[in-house]
This record gives C-alpha cells, sequence and structure tokens, in this order.
C-alpha cells in the first residue's frame, strides 16, 4: 500500500504539467465555450508550429548546457533567402518558380547550418560563451536580411508554396502540424533511442566526465549548434509560406517564445536535463493560454504578464522538483 502510494506521488510529480495543463483547459473550456471548438483547437495547433519546430532544436541545445539566441533571425534571413533565390532564378530563366523555390529552400537551411556552426566554433574552439556569441550573430543576420531586402518584402513565391504554411492535409489537420509532429518523432528518437542522444545528456550533466568517457563534448555542442539553425530556418521557410513574402521583420521574439516554451517543459537552463515531450507540453500550455486570452479580449500588455508569470513559474516548480530528486 505505501509502494502504491509513494509511486502515485512519483508520478504525480513527474506529470505535473500535464495535470495543470489539463485543469486548465478545462477550466477555460467552462469560461468560454468557443475554446473547445474544433476550428478554434486546428488553430493552437498551427500557431504553436511554427515556432515548436525550433523549439526541439533548442531543446537539445539547452540540453547540452548551452543556448541560442540567434535563431530569430535566422527565421527571417531564411525567409529572404528562399524568396530571393527563387526570384532570381526564375528572372534568369534557369528554372520556374514552382521547382526555383526548392532550390531556395536549400539555400536557406544551408546557410542556417553555416550560422549553427559558427556559432559552435565560436564556442567550442574560441571558449565564447553561447549567450554572447548568439547575441552577436543574432544582430548579424537580421543586418544581412534586412541588406538583402532593402527593408521591403521580396514577394517571388509560387502558388503551391502557400501550402506549406497554411494549408491542411485532408482539408482538416494543418501541415505545419504534421511537420511539428515530424520533427518531434526525429528529436525524440534520436534523444531517447540514440549513441548522440545520450552524448547530449551527458555533455550537459557534467561536461568534463563526458570528456573523460571518451564522448567528443566539441562535436556534440557544434552539432546541437547547427541541428537548432536547421529546424530554425524550416520554421523560417514555414513563415513565409504562411504570408508569401520573405521579410527581415519576421521572427521577431521567437527566441524568447520558444525558450520559454522548453523551459515550461521542464527543461534545466543548467543542461543535463529535459525531453522533447516536455517541450511539446510547454508549447501547448503557451498556446493554450495565448489563445484564452486572445478570446477573452485580454489586453496585450497583460498577455505579456502573464506569459512572465508562467515562465517563473514554471522555472521555481522545476527547480523544487530538482530539489526533491
Amino acid at each position: 500500500m505505501i509502494a502504491f502510494v509513494v509511486s502515485r506521488g512519483l508520478a504525480a510529480r513527474r506529470f505535473m504539467m500535464e495535470v495543470i495543463l489539463l485543469g486548465m483547459i478545462l477550466v477555460i473550456a467552462l469560461v468560454t465555450p468557443h475554446f473547445l471548438s474544433v476550428e478554434n483547437l486546428l488553430n493552437i495547433l498551427q500557431n504553436i508550429s511554427l515556432q515548436g519546430v525550433i523549439a526541439f532544436g533548442m531543446t537539445m541545445v539547452i540540453v547540452a548546457g548551452e543556448i541560442d539566441l540567434s535563431v530569430s533571425s535566422t527565421v527571417a534571413v531564411s525567409g529572404v533567402v528562399t524568396a530571393l533565390v527563387t526570384g532570381k532564378l526564375a528572372k534568369a530563366g534557369i528554372l520556374p518558380k514552382e521547382s526555383a523555390v526548392l532550390v531556395g529552400m536549400a539555400a536557406a537551411i544551408a546557410l542556417a547550418a553555416v550560422v549553427g556552426l559558427v556559432n559552435g566554433i565560436a564556442r567550442v574552439r574560441f571558449k565564447i560563451p553561447t549567450f554572447i556569441a548568439t547575441l552577436a550573430m543574432m544582430n548579424v543576420v537580421y543586418g544581412i536580411a534586412g541588406t538583402l531586402t532593402k527593408g521591403f518584402p521580396i514577394t517571388t513565391l509560387p502558388i503551391w508554396f502557400n501550402h506549406l504554411g497554411a494549408g491542411h492535409l485532408f482539408n482538416i489537420i494543418p501541415v505545419p502540424a504534421m511537420i511539428l509532429l515530424v520533427v518531434f518523432l526525429l528529436v525524440y528518437g534520436l534523444m531517447t533511442d540514440t549513441t548522440f542522444g545520450r552524448a547530449i545528456y551527458a555533455v550537459g550533466g557534467n561536461e568534463e566526465s563526458a570528456r573523460l568517457s571518451g564522448i567528443n563534448v566539441g562535436l556534440v555542442k557544434v552539432v546541437v549548434m547547427v541541428l537548432v539553425q536547421i529546424l530554425a530556418a524550416v520554421g523560417g521557410i514555414l513563415v513565409s509560406s504562411q504570408v508569401m513574402s520573405g521579410s527581415h521583420t519576421f521572427g521577431k521574439g521567437y527566441e524568447l517564445n520558444v525558450i520559454a516554451a522548453v523551459i515550461i517543459g521542464g527543461t534545466s537552463l543548467n543542461g543535463g536535463s529535459g525531453k522533447p515531450w516536455g517541450t511539446l507540453v510547454g508549447l501547448i500550455f503557451l498556446g493554450v493560454i495565448i489563445n484564452a486570452m486572445i478570446l477573452l479580449d485580454v489586453s496585450e500588455f497583460i498577455q505579456y504578464v502573464v506569459k512572465g508569470a508562467i515562465i517563473l513559474f514554471a522555472v521555481l516548480l522545476n527547480s523544487i522538483q530538482q530539489t526533491r530528486r
């Protein structure tokens, strides 16, 4: 009997955010009946997808004991590069817009990988803290995006491209939500079932012990920095697809929302602990809260207050759970 009670208590603490999320959904559903409509739930799913793909990459980075603030600028420059390359190739008659956009997407992802590589090398080779390195890179990449657009959106994308960010599978499920699911499963499998995933946890938990165990700490850090940038490029492509243009203004504030979702999901900023499932819960948690406040016509400024309070609560809860363990 005692063992049963103890196991139940441990399970309750382990799934604390899920329990809170479920309770919050029930309360919101009572306050605003429209919340549980299929249309609104799919809208929440689509809204969290754009930043969600980046959040899973950020989970790997934070678990490895690092941070990346430059993902928001990568979102912007990825959309810009996609639209710019598409327009250049189509105008030169090399490829029609319908296929040129694929080259543009590949170019955007390649550029994002280079940004991640630079961030990783700055951390591993030159020992620059990633907070500083990625903060600097955020400004550099934003400047590049603004220079390429000359301050104006680039609208050279084919019609079919819109389906990536705004289309629906079987006219029901948002395509971005399907992409989010695929990214979640890939990152979950990587972190749970592979040697590299275990290396990420080892590096974030104790870097020196990981090194003594034969893990190439530098390589692990560089790879996760590259992966989060690639996923940021995917997020940028989805944003540009949704609005059918590339602009340097896209992605503003994404880095804070992404990090907030990861933290709410239980990932420790100290590194070494955290799971993609928790990040998914954090994404849904934020998406539900923001959607509910919009439905209830809550002031935009109050929304910032609520979001900040939630982040603080999540960090406090995570700290208490770690102390108890």
